[in-house]
């Protein structure tokens, strides 16, 4: 049977709501760029500059928490409500974003903020299976991750371009008139509650599990700002206990957060779930390009930002032409793009820390690899996001499908807060400068290449022979 085209996902009546489920992803992503390019523009007017780590950490850990809510909202108010209150959530947290007098209440409106966008980040994913047929899957995902492409060619620019004109608070109104459209949209193509497909609420809210998920989150995180391996050291040590106080509450709960197999990772599921986490540290250590562009290469902060998309669009490029592969294909893509991933970074680890002073040939060298990176998610991710839905236990395939994002978001936490330890304990502060730049940039892009490359192995070894034999057998 033939693979289904482009065409077939946006025809038939399904091509609205394909796009609304990729709108919601797109609000989400390009919130994400627009604030990480305003907020030196933010610290410079209202202050708060200790706090800077904490606008990323609270709006992921509110992404945590909205994530795993997305099951029991969905089961509580339907398609169309779910989203109708995940939309509402996001902008009243960008309301008063936009109107923070000091940098507490900015913190608050992005807690808020990131509740609203994990809602619609799950829900987005978790909707695929339940609005669209089962051939469509693989299209509708690779729509959906390919936004992340479009949000970062424009988030930079709106928030560029607010940033340039001292105008930050404009860029916080911009993407409130965004959920507006978002909201109509979503009302007009998604399924009427009585047309809706039923969902089965879960029994509780896990209430245990997402405190300490968020505590070990935070403890990591908060640590991270402090450049001294003692208190980093204290900090992971903390997120560890606490990781294995949830893991062990997971393990024995009769309402869980993640599928009953996806903490082992012998399973099927277990194996997706873990090269998923693995392919998503090899993308954490990015957020500093920008700051070692300028830093090492000279370059000016707009032209840092449009390098560093060129890794966003690789994974847009990678999921749309992987998206179509036949089975026979799948397996290799499920290592081969985290192998790419591997090589990408490496290459970086040894190129990024010669400073060039805006060589063309340096700053074209990292592009590519920059790239490459990009493209090593996106021929992977599709695949392993259909397989993930497909081999979840039975009766629990919305658990599965809503926890994907759940797996990404806590993973990003962690790392994300991994990456600011590396650089802090490699000098990126103390000294400082080209010398801690460089030395921050060897070992950022060195050590979390070991995570695409763990990742390609447990594809290797516990996927790709599980999707060849059911090939065969098929």
């Amino acid at each position: 049977m033939a693979t289904p085209g482009w065409r077939e996902l946006f025809s038939g009546g399904h091509g609205g709501r394909a796009v609304a489920l990729a709108a919601g992803v797109t609000l989400h992503a390009v919130n994400i760029f627009v604030v990480t390019t305003i907020m030196p523009s933010v610290v410079a007017e209202i202050g708060g500059l200790a706090y800077y780590a904490w606008n990323a950490t609270l709006f992921i850990v509110g992404s945590i928490i909205g994530s795993a809510l997305s099951s029991e909202l969905l089961a509580r108010r339907g398609v169309r409500g779910a989203y109708r209150l995940a939309a509402v959530c996001f902008a009243a947290g960008t309301l008063i974003a936009a109107l923070a007098p000091a940098m507490p209440v900015l913190l608050l409106g992005r807690g808020i903020q990131g509740l609203g966008g994990g809602m619609l980040f799950a829900l987005s994913y978790a909707l695929i299976r339940l609005v669209l047929p089962q051939e469509l899957w693989p299209r509708a995902i690779a729509l959906v991750s390919g936004t992340w492409g479009v949000a970062a060619l424009s988030g930079p620019f709106v928030g560029g371009i607010f940033a340039e004109i001292g105008e930050w608070r404009l860029a916080f109104w911009s993407v409130l008139a965004a959920t507006a459209a978002f909201a109509l949209l979503c009302a007009r193509v998604l399924p009427s509650p009585s047309a809706a497909p039923r969902v089965e609420a879960p029994p509780r809210f896990p209430v245990r599990r997402l405190a300490l998920l968020a505590g070990a989150a935070l403890a990591i995180s908060g640590a991270s700002v402090i450049p001294s391996i003692w208190v980093n050291a204290a900090g992971m040590a903390v997120a560890i206990a606490l990781l294995f106080a949830m893991v062990r509450i997971e393990s024995g709960a009769a309402v869980r957060l993640l599928p009953s197999d996806a903490l082992r990772p012998g399973t099927p599921l277990g194996a997706v779930y873990l090269t998923m986490a693995l392919t998503t540290v090899g993308t954490n250590c990015i957020v500093f390009v920008p700051l070692l562009l300028q830093t090492l290469h000279g370059l000016t902060p707009l032209g840092a930002g449009y390098l560093t998309v060129l890794q966003a669009l690789g994974w847009t490029v990678g999921s749309l032409l992987s998206a179509g592969s036949g089975p026979g294909r799948v397996a290799r893509s499920m290592v081969l793009g985290p192998a790419a991933m591997t090589i990408g970074l490496a290459l970086l680890a040894w190129r990024m820390p010669l400073a060039s002073h805006s060589d063309p040939a340096a700053i074209a060298t990292i592009g590519c690899l920059l790239a490459v990176v990009g493209m090593g998610v996106g021929f992977s991710w599709p695949h392993l996001l259909t397989r993930a839905m497909t081999v979840a236990p039975d009766g629990e395939r919305s658990l599965a499908s809503s926890s994907i994002s759940t797996v990404q978001l806590v993973t990003s936490a962690f790392a994300s807060a991994l990456a600011g330890v590396v650089a802090n304990l490699a000098g990126i502060t103390d000294p400082g400068g080209a010398v801690g730049g460089a030395n921050a940039a060897l070992w950022l892009f060195g050590l979390f290449a070991l995570g695409p490359l763990t990742a390609a192995a447990a594809a290797a070894l516990l996927i790709a022979p599980a999707v060849r034999s059911a090939r065969t057998e098929a």
